[in-house]
């Protein structure tokens, strides 16, 4: 075996915890996989340094919410979705307000603090709906936080109502939304994009909806979701174009990856498994050094990877999921209450902590 003093000394700034460019990050995906995981377990303790409870213990966060999607129906057509449906179809839905009231009740008689609120892209609704159903829920449920609309409903919206950008958010947020979630990122490479879904926001496009959110104020999540047509330098520019938005409006409060799931869409592309998924977001947690939280994709790699995830940089599980409809009709089904949470937390050593979608814990301590 030849010594590589050039790899060894990358792996020491990783330790230490300078940033990485993407040929290095390259370098580092082809690692033993162990290796990796090491490195990003390392990485999350220098960035999550100070989360301890008064034990001693490090803490992981969850949070309790609900996803709720308002209509199903989309004319984007993504080839990796099996959850839109077209006006016409039998099962193509609007949500009532009654309907919402219920589910959120549902949610806050469960210790929820947040509804994560998306839906398809309708080309019929108003801009007056919108704003509506989003003063109704803050008028009824001002406890709750609506982390809502995805960057490509933003794009969607600006092209039907033909306003800017931030006119809508400033509408939005002043009729209640509170935070921005990072649906729509898939790949942020347009050659990928206009492959899987040609009819949807492209990467500037995902990037300016959450400059703009940023710069208003708001909160927001990135994602990536991989494991179909896309390649692992692909993934890396992914990374790279979140951590210089990111270095730009500091306006991200985690990341999130999770693998495509074929099931009843029309995408042709070989799946990956548990092995790639923890390698990529092992990487993640390395190369984003200013996001301050990976949450772990317990929905669609099961409990059981979700919990090896935690050593694999992520320092928080996400969601108990009350209600998924999206990723569910792609063929994930896993479930999770708080109790299980709980339990595949404190099996690793941590403490599990509830949170909201700004990471404070609920109970006032100050956030991890």
């Amino acid at each position: 075996m030849i010594y590589d003093a050039s790899l060894d000394e990358l792996l020491q700034r990783v330790w230490d915890g300078s940033r990485i460019n993407q040929a290095e990050a390259l370098r580092l995906y082809r690692l033993p996989l162990e290796e990796l995981g090491a490195l990003a377990d390392r990485r999350r303790q220098l960035i999550k340094r100070e989360a301890f409870d008064g034990r001693g213990n490090e803490i992981v966060t969850y949070i309790v919410d609900r996803n709720v999607n308002y209509t199903n129906v989309c004319n984007v057509y993504c080839k990796f979705c099996a959850f839109y449906r077209v006006e016409g179809d039998d099962d193509a839905y609007v949500i009532s307000f009654e309907e919402m009231d219920r589910k959120i009740e549902e949610t806050v008689a469960l210790g929820g603090t947040q509804i994560l609120m998306q839906g398809g892209h309708h080309p019929k609704l108003s801009l007056q709906w919108y704003l509506d159903l989003l003063a109704h829920i803050k008028g009824k449920f001002p406890q709750v936080n609506i982390h809502g609309f995805s960057p490509s409903e933003f794009i969607h919206f600006r092209e039907v109502f033909q306003l800017p950008l931030e006119e809508i958010i400033s509408q939005f947020v002043k009729a209640g939304l509170g935070s921005i979630p990072g649906g729509g990122g898939e790949i942020l490479v347009d050659r990928v994009r206009k492959r899987i879904s040609p009819l949807k926001a492209m990467s500037d496009d995902w990037l300016s909806v959450m400059d703009a959110a940023h710069r208003l104020g708001l909160a927001s999540t990135a994602t990536m979701m991989f494991g179909h047509v896309e390649t692992v330098e692909d993934r890396i520019e992914h990374l790279e174009r979140v951590r210089a938005q990111q270095d730009k409006s500091k306006g991200f409060t985690a990341f999130i990856s999770w693998t495509f799931q074929a099931e009843h869409t029309k995408l042709r592309a070989p799946t990956v498994g548990a092995h790639e998924y923890l390698r990529t977001q092992a990487l993640s947690r390395i190369y984003l050094d200013n996001v301050p939280n990976i949450q772990s994709s317990w929905v669609t790699q099961g409990q059981e990877i979700g919990q090896v995830a935690l050593k694999f940089g992520a320092n928080d599980l996400g969601s108990i999921m009350i209600e998924e409809n999206v990723v569910s009709q792609a063929g994930a089904t896993f479930r999770m209450g708080v109790a299980d949470m709980q339990r595949l937390i404190r099996d690793l050593g941590y403490e599990p902590r509830q949170r909201d979608n700004w990471y404070r814990l609920v109970n006032g301590t100050p956030g991890a």
